[in-house]
């Protein structure tokens, strides 16, 4: 697939894939959200996601070091459940996931770029203008060169980590004499359903780093390096995350927050350095959003190739045009849809209750193959449940908030096992 030379990397440039994976667009696109659900708990609704991904990424580390594949998750789950309708739906929404991780990506860009140059007067199509063009730009560029791609995404990682540490520095020093610190206090948080819901509609922007299983293969001195890829990328985002959050919710009111919730991070960073720093905000959201987009397109058509090869797809996904994949044309035909017509909370919650579930899945294979992959049982089993209880306490605070939001999330959970059923029904030699 593609013009990929098989050249092994370090542990620095591993690290870079989980952290680059994680910090995209996410942080950019939820924090407001986060904060308009948990208030004063945000820092701790964070942490409760990271929990979540540093258990998980225990699975993913013995199943990487045990069945190193460019196919990453699409082979844990095949490994764990043979190739049937089951994971062939599970698979297929992970690739349906990358979608809606896109969409908000997508979202995001469009709710920062007008704050830097508006096309036209109304806020709304200015949004879904800049959503969309970035959309086809990105698809344009993985067309032309896979290379630039890649060097986009390492320039990118350098210069959002160098933005966000800054933010953080000048951040902290401002918090000092703040009127809004006192927001922290426990009087100002949600109920613990509130706290929890809010990690879990978040826990979008934790799951890039399962990103490093696509590279467990190219990965010098695996044994060593891929569980300290994993474990540091982890941590050091759930730190970022959380000093983030803490530096948000201490500097701006929640009215002012919940006004620009949507670009919320970069009016953060106007009581420090007024418009300038509202800027640069601005412009670390636009290029970690371009630069996930980039990636996730290319991630995204590589999980329909590889689901393909496996036979839980038709074979013709496995056609290249203009040596690129056919899936992403679809993946990009789908995001600009699914921009165009949701709102940022149901793409949100849809992607997260769908990498909740297919991180339960991951878990129980490694619960499952845990003798071959010698691994303790207690811990991923213990990440599969939390996955589970973390689903269901978002699912049942979105049936009050937000029914759409999760009728459309049961529906694409619904249409992926649907369609391999389907699949599979009129290709039985497809079941191995």
């Amino acid at each position: 697939m593609g013009n990929f030379k098989d050249e092994k990397i370090g542990l620095k440039e591993a690290v870079s894939i989980g952290i680059g994976g994680m910090v995209g667009g996410g942080i950019f696109a939820v924090l407001g959200l986060a904060v308009a659900l948990a208030k004063g708990g945000t820092p701790l609704s964070f942490l409760f996601a990271g929990v979540i991904a540093l258990i998980t990424s225990y699975s993913y580390v013995k199943l990487s070091l045990s069945f190193p594949d460019r196919g990453g998750t699409v082979k844990f789950i095949n490994k764990g459940f043979g190739r049937g309708v089951f994971s062939g739906g599970i698979n297929n929404l992970l690739w349906v996931s990358y979608i809606i991780m896109l969409s908000l990506y997508a979202s995001a860009f469009g709710s920062y770029a007008p704050n830097l140059y508006k096309i036209t007067a109304s806020h709304s199509l200015n949004f879904h203008i800049y959503a969309s063009l970035i959309i086809i730009l990105a698809t344009l560029i993985n067309y032309y060169s896979i290379r630039v791609v890649g060097m986009i995404e390492s320039y990118a990682v350098i210069i959002k980590l160098i933005i966000l540490l800054g933010f953080i520095g000048i951040g902290a020093y401002g918090l000092v004499g703040n009127a809004n610190l006192e927001q922290l206090d426990l009087a100002y948080w949600e109920s613990p359903l509130k706290l929890v819901a809010a990690g879990m509609v978040i826990f979008v922007a934790y799951e890039g780093f399962e990103l490093i299983a696509n590279a467990a293969p190219d990965i010098k001195n695996p044994q060593r390096n891929i569980p300290l890829a994993y474990y540091i990328s982890v941590v050091f985002v759930i730190a970022l995350y959380l000093v983030i959050a803490f530096i948000t919710v201490g500097s701006l009111p929640f009215k002012t927050i919940a006004t620009a919730q949507d670009y919320v991070l970069a009016e953060a960073a106007r009581p420090m350095l007024g418009q300038v720093g509202f800027t640069i905000i601005t412009f670390a959201a636009l290029v970690s959003t371009f630069s996930a987009i980039n990636a996730s397109l290319y991630g995204g058509s590589r999980v329909s190739y590889e689901i393909a090869e496996d036979g839980e797809l038709p074979g013709e996904f496995t056609k290249q045009y203009w040596n690129q994949p056919v899936g992403l044309f679809i993946t990009a035909a789908a995001t600009l849809v699914l921009v165009n017509t949701l709102r940022l909370e149901s793409i949100a919650t849809a992607g997260s209750i769908g990498f909740l579930l297919i991180f339960a899945v991951v878990n129980f294979s490694g619960f499952k193959l845990a003798a071959q992959i010698k691994s303790k049982k207690v811990i991923p089993l213990s990440g599969f449940v939390l996955c589970v209880l973390a689903m269901s306490a978002l699912i049942s605070h979105t049936f009050v908030a937000n029914k759409t939001g999760l009728f459309i999330s049961g529906g694409i959970v619904t249409g992926c096992f649907f369609v391999e059923y389907i699949y599979k029904r009129q290709q039985p030699e497809a079941i191995l």
